[in-house]
């Protein structure tokens, strides 16, 4: 086991704000069986972990990967007992093939990522990911990384930036926040930040979200880089699986889930030529089958004990 160090604290507390989502659905997908081969590259706090290990019996083993290094000293003590069945790993989910090498994780059955960002995440201010607490522009997700949110928000260009914002936060009024956030600077925290949002967008109606929901999206997306990294991880957890073996996937916005539903559609060998195109040049080919044609989503009994499963979308691919 990759060495972390475990620090004391309150596992209780922990338990009463991490309830990771579509649980019965993903082992309904991933089927976790004795002696089976698992990677969860996104560990988090160990929920699914948690559950995928009871549910291969005793020589069940998991690769637990995550870039945050607070939830993965949480994930190490939470699941102390079941040490002799687990590494964990710091590291990108997109390094998930380098990683799965080292360890001795070359053929996996199963894969499984969670793209949310994490009840521990938001609730600790100084991470800078909500815009609910007081905290310093930060946002990223490995604390080693070099860019913050702060870089973002005060140096780019007032063009780049309402382009960004509109991109991947798909925010309709990413000029106008675009020119309140260059009009503010400097911008040291999070509620600045999004006081310069609800500034320039007061005037109209944004229905149940808060109006710096898009925005603190998109810069969190910039600065963790989080699409580049989702593409290089869908190619490389289907190469790590066996034959048979199935990579899930639970993503949080439409961004995301665009990206998994076109790269899985490609891997079933569909063609990716203009319809009109006089001749198919892209030469796809068949590595996966679907078992997801739409994304599976939370029943409403979870929806109401836990709000952050109303957005999550799971879609689940087998490897031929």
């Amino acid at each position: 086991m990759t060495l972390i160090s475990q620090e004391k604290g309150s596992t209780k507390d922990l338990n009463s704000i991490h309830q990771p989502v579509l649980v019965e659905q993903v082992m309904e997908y991933l089927q976790p069986q004795n002696l089976g081969s698992y990677i969860d590259a996104t560990v988090g706090l160990g929920g699914h972990a948690k559950t995928i290990l009871d549910q291969s019996g005793p020589t069940g083993k998991i690769l637990a990967i995550d870039q945050d290094q607070e939830a993965l000293k949480q994930s190490v003590q939470r699941l102390s007992e079941y040490e002799k069945r687990m590494i964990f790993h710091h590291g990108n989910f997109s390094e998930i093939k380098n990683i799965a090498t080292l360890n001795g994780f070359e053929a996996s059955d199963g894969i499984l990522a969670d793209l949310g960002v994490s009840s521990m995440q938001l609730s600790e201010a100084s991470r800078g990911f909500s815009f609910q607490n007081e905290g310093p522009l930060d946002m990223r997700m490995d604390s080693s990384s070099r860019l913050k949110a702060k870089e973002v928000v005060n140096n780019y260009p007032e063009n780049e930036l309402a382009s960004l914002i509109y991109k991947y936060g798909e925010e309709t009024h990413s000029r106008r926040i675009a020119r309140e956030i260059v009009k503010a600077r400097p911008l040291n925290s999070t509620k600045g930040l999004a006081n310069a949002v609800v500034r320039a967008t007061q005037r109209k109606k944004r229905g149940r979200i808060h109006p710096a929901t898009q925005t603190f999206q998109a810069i969190r997306i910039i600065v963790n880089d989080e699409l580049n990294v989702l593409n290089q991880f869908l190619k490389n957890a289907v190469e790590l699986l066996k034959p048979g073996g199935r990579v899930a996937v639970i993503s949080f916005h439409s961004l995301e889930d665009r990206i998994v539903k076109t790269t899985f559609k490609t891997m079933t060998g569909y063609c990716t030529c203009p319809p009109k195109f006089p001749k198919c040049l892209c030469g796809q080919v068949k590595i996966i089958k679907l078992l997801t044609r739409k994304p599976v989503v939370a029943k409403d009994i979870e929806k109401n004990k836990n709000p952050r499963s109303r957005s999550a979308k799971l879609r689940v691919a087998e490897k031929l």
